[in-house]
This record gives structure tokens, sequence and C-alpha cells, in this order.
């Protein structure tokens, strides 16, 4: 399915992307009091990050992700679990019938939706006071390791900018007037990545490309020699896992 964002020669760097924290997604189906049995809609779900964890406590879900390769790999990743459908289908037109999920989630995905059309189609897919649930990995900034890499990035890129997905999505949820007050969750997850692996993480990031143009392969090899001159093969990359989450009004 054509959409804005082609994450196409992205899906086999997506497999190496960190898992969200168990913490936080635990603390988002206590709220939600969604357990074992529930239906869940996973939006734009990727790889199945998130579709395996709700899988692995019991939840049936219904996995919606618009990138061939993405879902191909979403696939084989849940091959063995039972209770996970994958459907190609986008954040505003899901494809899913009407009132059918306890809960919907969008994984790193809201931000690549049209929001408040992303939140109407929620609404529809949804059961009476079921609950809409967005998350990202945000990386923790003032890490030592992270935060010399975010300078060699602004030095290269001024005024650089991670967009919607590190943005406080109270206000757009709360605007769309089709939830209550909105609650926010969050948990922490370290994240052990190969040199090798962080630097291919950084040659495949779609934001910063498009940001620095002409001027990205000359970033991510600053990032690249900046890693080479520490000790080790890999370093310890710590995450935080950040949910808001609101109820159907």
């Amino acid at each position: 399915m054509k959409t804005d964002w082609d994450y196409s020669d992205l899906a086999d760097a997506y497999l190496k992307r960190p898992d969200y924290a168990d913490t936080a997604i635990d603390a988002m189906l206590r709220l939600a009091d969604v357990g074992a049995g529930a239906r869940v809609c996973d939006v734009g779900a990727g790889v199945a990050h998130l579709t395996i964890k709700l899988a692995e406590r019991g939840l049936k879900v219904d996995s919606v992700e618009p990138n061939d390769a993405m879902r191909a790999n979403g696939i084989k990743r849940t091959s063995t679990m039972t209770d996970v459908r994958w459907f190609e289908g986008t954040g505003e037109a899901t494809g899913m019938d009407g009132g059918a999920y306890d809960l919907v989630t969008f994984g790193s995905s809201f931000n690549v939706c049209d929001r408040p059309k992303a939140l109407a189609e929620t609404k529809r897919i949804l059961v009476p006071g079921g609950w809409f649930a967005c998350m990202w990995n945000h990386r923790e900034l003032d890490d030592p390791i992270q935060s010399r890499i975010e300078g060699i990035i602004r030095d290269g890129v001024p005024g650089y900018g991670y967009g919607t997905r590190r943005e406080d999505q109270t206000n757009v949820i709360e605007a769309s007037g089709l939830f209550r007050s909105v609650v926010t969750v969050s948990g922490k997850v370290v994240h052990e990545q190969s040199k090798v692996d962080c630097v291919e993480a950084w040659r495949s990031h779609a934001t910063l490309e498009r940001q620095a143009g002409e001027k990205f392969h000359d970033v991510v090899n600053a990032i690249e020699a900046y890693l080479d001159g520490l000790p080790g093969s890999s370093i310890m990359v710590p995450y935080r896992t950040n949910i808001w989450v609101a109820q159907l009004s």
C-alpha cells in the first residue's frame, strides 16, 4: 500500500530496534483494564515489536500495517502465534470492523498518521468505553554517548528536530473531543547494540536523512568515527517508553 512515508528499505533495520519497556506495557494494560482474551488492533504494527508484547500477554491482536516489507517481517516473527492476524491498512483507514476492539494501539506510528483522522478511525473500531494508546521509545539524550551523537547531528544539521514523535500528544488527543482525560505512563529499557548495527540504524534513519540532505552521509560517518573510538564492539542505549492512554468518551 502506497503511503507518504515509505519504509520498504528500512524493514530489516527495524528488526534490530529495541522492544518497548515491559513495565510501561503492563501499566497501560492495567489502566485500560485489558487482559487475556481482549481484542486489540495494533495500527502501524511494523515488524511486530508491540504486537508480540501484546500477544505474549494473551491478547487477541489484529495487526494493521500498510508497508508490504514491514508486514512480511511481522508475519514471519509472529508465525507461531495463533491469536495474531495481519491486515493491510493505515491509521486513517484500518479496514477493520466497527465496534470490534477493546484497545487500539499505535506503536511508533501515530506520528506518521493524520492524527485527527486516525483518532476518528480509532473511535469507529473501538467498543463503547474502549481505549486508545500511542507510544514511542525515546532515547535518553542525557546519556553520555547519546548526548555526543546528538551534538554531532546538530553540528551538521542546525535546527534538527524529531517532529511530532517527541511531542506531548495530550493536546491533539483532547482536541479531538473523542476521549476522556489523557494519562501518560512510561518505563525504561536498555538496549545493547553493536556499533555496526548502531551505524546502520543511523544510515536508515529517515528523519535524519530528510533533514540533513546532502550532509547526511557526512553526519553518519562522523557518528561512525565517534563510535569506533569507544572501547568494545557494542554500546548500551538507554530508552524510555512513553505512552499516552485515553478512554473513549
